[in-house]
């Protein structure tokens, strides 16, 4: 303890530490402390909660819209990871080949990124309608044309920002390696599967981290472009969102006309939090095995 406050770097680190962990104990840790004590609650104002167990939960996994949603989320999560990924590894690959202008082209691929997602949404909102009004149908009315929409929508805001972390990946990788490759007679697709994708792995792991949460978490890109639309009414007489993703389906329990909405809204946050953290720590785990310690 003595040779602790010797050193003046540990000394003063408290003055420097204290004002960040006080930030994010009142801005994240209490938040979300009581976000799980509210979804054990019955309530509309947070001053009037009143404790009714696990029955939020058991509501939210009852209801098909959420149960909907998840799986419609999980598809798209997929799809997007798969198709971003390998797009933005291409493109980086291209532009880090030697050819002219590849500078010029980074910045282009990397601008879309910078534009917000309800902009985006209304953006290619238009887009869309104004190709398929030529085919007499909207984004808004078949749920097959809202899935693509999303999917092209992120596709064009992803890639140039993956493509920056596969630039830098790439331009690690050692050039010993692919030297040795190359006099050992390997061909480019051997050299691609055995040498720079293995020494990339470390930029794999995070864009398909990225990929994967931006894919569950997608919410403004949603509510803009498709809004959860087309409907489906059930027997009940309850309606399905067929486009509805997991964050938006929250969103639209929370302020539902329901009075004991909020709690089941809390809970769904509450088990959204838990599947989007248990698979990214499950991918993380799962890619960081296979990276090469250089």
């Amino acid at each position: 303890m003595k040779n602790f406050f010797k050193n003046p770097l540990r000394r003063w680190a408290w003055l420097f530490m204290g004002p960040v962990v006080a930030a994010f104990a009142i801005g994240f840790v209490w938040p979300f402390i009581q976000g799980i004590w509210l979804s054990l609650c019955k309530f509309r104002l947070i001053s009037d909660a009143k404790f009714i167990g696990f029955g939020n939960y058991a509501q939210a996994l009852t209801d098909p819209s959420f149960m909907h949603s998840f799986w419609y989320t999980a598809l798209f999560a997929v799809v997007s990871l798969v198709l971003i990924n390998v797009l933005a590894f291409a493109v980086a690959l291209a532009l880090t080949s030697g050819i002219k202008g590849s500078n010029l082209y980074r910045t282009v691929f990397f601008m879309p990124n910078l534009i917000g997602g309800i902009v985006l949404g209304y953006i290619w909102s238009m887009i869309f309608d104004g190709i398929l009004s030529r085919y007499g149908t909207s984004i808004l009315m078949e749920t097959k044309y809202g899935f693509w929409g999303l999917i092209i929508l992120m596709c064009w805001q992803q890639i140039g920002y993956m493509m920056i972390i596969y630039i830098a990946g790439l331009q690690a990788v050692p050039g010993d390696m692919l030297e040795a490759a190359k006099i050992d007679g390997a061909n480019k697709w051997q050299t691609l599967f055995k040498v720079t994708i293995p020494n990339v792995m470390p930029s794999i792991t995070i864009c398909t981290f990225l990929g994967l949460t931006n894919g569950f978490k997608l919410f403004d890109q949603n509510l803009a472009l498709t809004a959860g639309q087309p409907f489906i009414i059930q027997p009940d007489g309850s309606t399905i969102k067929t486009t509805e993703m997991l964050a938006l389906n929250i969103y639209n329990t929370f302020y539902g006309s329901n009075s004991a909405s909020q709690g089941v809204a809390q809970a769904k946050a509450v088990l959204f939090f838990i599947l989007v953290a248990g698979l990214g720590l499950a991918q993380l785990a799962y890619t960081r095995k296979r990276e090469v310690q250089q």
